[in-house]
């Protein structure tokens, strides 16, 4: 099992300067790649200034590409129906050959309305503007030359410089959510993206048996591979790791809360009677791994046994509020105790 880390370059501090967050959250990435770090995957988030100076994640892959030399660098995700396509294709291809190969691009279409709001950009339209990005920058990263003729974009003769540093392109991971992108993406034969916050480890079964099913029936090769973003934190004991998480964890199950109360769609009103109210000892039973070494790796034993996964996103600060010392010490006892025994899994 992969080991990766959800960041999201928050201010770890409160009033720290823009300069300050990059420099601690470089700083962070580079100690977790000597602690053994297999992949960080970089936010992407919008008009939230208190919380996060992460709205560019391909400039800081672009920084962490020059400081570092063994870690996959992956984008967690990409926004692309905010993007203009071609400028996508050379700006990733560009990452990927500074960092000589070692570019993820995780995709998605985010379910944040504020951000498209702010750009300009119908939310309405995320779904079409979404296939239709990722088709053009294929098309850029794979082509000497590519014409397009889309809804929303149109090239004739153009070309991206550079090319991509891999062979036909970086690999590409889509975030599923919606129930019916699942089959959709198994289909497409894409490695999936999943995260559970207002839903649960099991809830997440039939959709992930829903995309296995339509990958296999699709023709592609092996079942699929599927990346779990969770909420974790690890101490030296179960009893400290749950002590040091609770303030933080909480906060941002408030904060979802807030975030979903008014939403318009349905799934989104049905995450909050999920939510609403919640117990810190409800959000440990199926949505958060906390623990002692020990604990955690047992549990994301169960969880691969249970839905099947391949790699992991751990959110280790979820709410913003746990100190940068004890969130570091959780990643490096994720790196050098859970680790080891994840990859031989």
């Amino acid at each position: 099992m992969e080991i990766g880390w959800y960041h999201e370059f928050h201010r770890q501090v409160a009033g720290q300067s823009d300069a300050d967050a990059f420099a601690t959250g470089l700083d962070q990435v580079c100690q977790a790649e000597e602690w053994g770090l297999d992949t960080i995957w970089l936010a992407e988030i919008h008009q939230q200034a208190a919380r996060s100076v992460l709205s560019v994640p391909l400039t800081v892959l672009a920084s962490l590409a020059g400081r570092t030399t063994k870690l996959k660098l992956g984008t967690g995700v990409q926004v692309l129906p905010l993007t203009h396509p071609l400028r996508l294709a050379e700006e990733t291809a560009t990452v990927d050959q500074i960092s000589r190969g070692r570019l993820m691009m995780g995709v998605g279409r985010s379910g944040n309305p504020r951000s498209y709001g702010a750009y300009g950009v119908p939310y309405s339209e995320s779904r079409e503007r979404f296939y239709e990005t990722l088709e053009v920058l294929k098309l850029a990263w794979t082509q000497e030359t590519f014409s397009f003729h889309g809804k929303f974009h149109h090239f004739d003769g153009a070309r991206a410089v550079p090319r991509p540093f891999q062979t036909p392109h970086p690999p590409i991971l889509i975030a599923g959510a919606s129930e019916d992108t699942f089959p959709t993406l198994g289909a497409l034969g894409y490695p999936l993206f999943v995260s559970v916050r207002a839903g649960s480890f099991s809830g997440l079964g039939p959709d992930l048996r829903a995309y296995r099913a339509a990958y296999k029936a699709a023709g592609h090769p092996g079942e699929g591979q599927i990346h779990l973003r969770l909420v974790m934190h690890v101490a030296e004991t179960d009893a400290q790791a749950k002590e040091e998480a609770y303030g933080s964890v909480m906060a941002g199950y408030q904060k979802l809360t807030n975030q979903l109360e008014g939403a318009p769609s349905a799934r989104r009103r049905a995450e909050l009677e999920k939510v609403i109210g919640i117990t810190y000892e409800d959000v440990q039973r199926d949505k958060v791994v906390i623990g002692s070494p020990d604990t955690v790796a047992k549990r994301l034993a169960e969880i691969k046994a249970e839905i099947g996964i391949d790699g992991i996103l751990a959110e280790l600060n979820f709410g913003a509020l746990l100190p940068a010392d004890k969130m570091m010490r959780s990643l490096q006892l994720l790196c050098q105790e859970v680790g080891p025994r994840l990859r031989a899994v």
